[in-house]
């Protein structure tokens, strides 16, 4: 099959080559073509490899003695990380492979989340792994578009089980390298943050006069994970401009919540000089996890119940200033052009005069805390409007359309 699809398998071929035979197999079988990368340190597989653990410890700047020598596995392991995503890089880019799959434990899963983000979006990225979707994976080391398949039975050899759970795996790789299209390279994109338009409505009137301008806009669920992958195809310079109207996960990092998309948020976009516009949308909620008894410090909070997985707490003053400190620290790292927009009649739907969750003194606190401290490289509009009205997205296009005139943003 001439439009058949390679997908490169990656593992440690000496522990686990029955199992990583089988989901190449499976693969094969099902008219893919198949690219073996062996990431061992110690033992070898039962057959050669098309890239084997001296290749991959090399392109590393390394070797297997060296990952030997070091006596650590942790050290080893992260020579071979190094060596197999600069590989995994360097063989997409000429071509070689249509989508990857990594299948381990905690060790092979630590390589995997790597190598995933090595590899650009819109290339098909599985991890199956005896810890997938386990609290031990931080969101930051999510790439945006990583699917993760949890590998029942697959600690220690091949059973029905666990061929269940491979079979499928190596069917999502293999239709996943079918099916996909790649993000269009040549239609400028914005990159907007957003909650369910139950609380935030900027979406509607935005989203078609962006398009309406030429531009594709992509809107990242902020709940932790969406804003992870906003942040992760901000470093990769995605976005031609990003409206980044929800930061209520900064919110939810600095009060600890496990709801978080890493202590960069709010950094990646100015890092990269990307021009920025953004509004601190739910600033004082602090979502936590519905299903888990609440803690007692949030005792005196007023709360909502959103649904059973997420409920959110209203921040009081003293916390709301100190969001604010972290949001003028994040944009002091900005190394582009931006903007914030600071409505004074609430940054959420619940917050508006009269809602359950009106919070004056906590918005209040927090705006002052911002003008206090806000780097003078950021420019400030305070404006008498809630963030769900019109005036707001009519500022925030009149912002961005400047930009294009004077060239800021550049298509």
């Amino acid at each position: 099959m001439n439009d058949a699809k390679t997908i490169l398998v990656i593992g440690t071929f000496d522990t686990k080559d029955d199992e990583l035979g089988f989901l190449s197999g499976v693969i094969r079988d099902q008219g893919g073509k198949v690219l073996t990368m062996d990431v061992s340190v110690l033992g070898d597989p039962s057959k050669p490899t098309d890239y084997s653990k001296h290749d991959v410890a090399a392109e590393g700047g390394s070797t297997i003695q060296a990952a030997i020598d070091s006596g650590d596995e942790n050290h080893a392991m992260q020579i071979m990380a190094r060596g197999a995503s600069l590989l995994a890089a360097r063989l997409h880019a000429e071509g070689q492979f249509d989508g990857m799959i990594v299948l381990g434990g905690t060790m092979g899963t630590d390589l995997a989340l790597d190598v995933a983000s090595a590899l650009p979006l819109g290339t098909p990225k599985y991890i199956v792994s005896t810890v997938s979707f386990s609290p031990l994976i931080p969101a930051e080391r999510l790439a945006a578009d990583t699917q993760m398949i949890l590998w029942a039975g697959g600690l220690y050899g091949l059973n029905s089980v666990c061929k269940a759970s491979l079979s499928q795996a190596a069917g999502a790789v293999l239709g996943a390298a079918k099916a996909a299209q790649r993000p269009n390279p040549d239609k400028p994109l914005v990159g907007m943050t957003s909650l369910g338009t139950s609380a935030l409505k900027y979406v509607i009137p935005l989203k078609p006069a962006l398009e309406a301008r030429g531009f594709e806009v992509a809107v990242f669920h902020a709940t932790g994970m969406g804003g992870r992958a906003f942040e992760s195809l901000a470093a990769q310079g995605a976005f031609a401009c990003v409206f980044d109207f929800c930061t209520q996960e900064l919110g939810n990092h600095v009060n600890g919540s496990n709801i978080s998309a890493g202590a960069d948020r709010l950094t990646n976009a100015g890092l990269t000089g990307t021009p920025q516009i953004v509004s601190p949308g739910c600033y004082d909620l602090v979502d936590v996890v519905g299903w888990q008894p609440v803690a007692t410090k949030w005792d005196s909070h007023l709360k909502h119940a959103h649904n059973r997985l997420i409920t959110s707490v209203v921040l009081q003053a003293a916390e709301t200033n100190l969001v604010a400190l972290a949001h003028c620290d994040q944009l002091a790292k900005a190394k582009g052009p931006t903007a914030i927009i600071l409505p004074e009649h609430g940054l959420g739907e619940w917050d508006r005069e009269g809602a359950d969750l009106h919070n004056p003194d906590g918005l209040k606190a927090f705006l002052t805390g911002i003008e206090a401290n806000l780097p003078k490289t950021v420019e400030a509009h305070r404006l008498a409007c809630h963030i769900n009205d019109k005036a707001f997205s009519d500022k925030a296009l009149e912002i961005f359309d400047g930009w294009r005139a004077d060239g800021t943003i550049s298509v």
